[in-house]
């Protein structure tokens, strides 16, 4: 859940239209991918909280107020970053996606991993925008030193899965049952990225 840390789970988030475009061979847009900045808060938070609306893709229930996305983003600094796809031509907000990096779990020894989250705005979608995001995230992730990659998928999303294996993941396990919104309970699939696989 984009988080569930987000959401997305690193993956639910992954708006199953503009995953089926990058997919199914529909022509992307090229966006500038960047750094998000202070300025991108409050598109960012708008397209986090239309999915705690309508989707399983995050598992928050309660929409995300102004104060906690401001911490949310500032806990997002440096290696656990935000990236937001931004497209200047357009007609309403010019951010139209982002994703980003968090710690997958708080002990010490997870700390080559992260969980990650991608969100594309609606009316965005089947553009190739969260396949530009999630290769560019990796490459983040792997620059900035981590070792693997996680993303935890909500509510049996194929687009999101497939988009994952596009870019290098396999399914490690299913948590069954782990959620419920919308009055039914939903699984999550974990899947996860190894950049160099290795045992010592």
């Amino acid at each position: 859940m984009a988080g569930h840390k987000d959401a997305t789970r690193s993956g639910y988030s992954h708006h199953d239209g503009a995953l089926r475009g990058a997919l199914k061979g529909v022509p992307s847009v090229v966006m500038e991918i960047r750094l998000a900045r202070p300025g991108d808060a409050e598109e960012i938070r708008a397209i986090y909280n239309y999915e705690v609306r309508t989707s399983t893709s995050t598992f928050d229930l309660v929409e995300r107020t102004a104060e906690a996305h401001r911490i949310w983003m500032a806990e997002r600094s440096g290696a656990f970053s935000i990236l937001v796809a931004s497209d200047p031509g357009s007609d309403g907000p010019s951010v139209v996606g982002f994703a980003s990096l968090s710690p997958y779990k708080e002990r010490a020894a997870y700390r080559g991993t992260v969980e990650n989250s991608i969100y594309v705005a609606d009316e965005h979608r089947g553009r190739g925008i969260a396949d530009q995001l999630l290769g560019d995230l990796l490459e983040t992730a792997r620059t900035s030193g981590f070792h693997s990659v996680v993303a935890r998928i909500g509510g049996d999303n194929e687009a999101s899965t497939a988009l994952h294996a596009k870019h290098g993941f396999s399914v490690v396990g299913i948590e069954r049952q782990v959620g419920r919104k919308f009055n039914r309970w939903v699984d999550v699939t974990v899947m996860q990225v190894v950049f160099d696989d290795q045992r010592t």
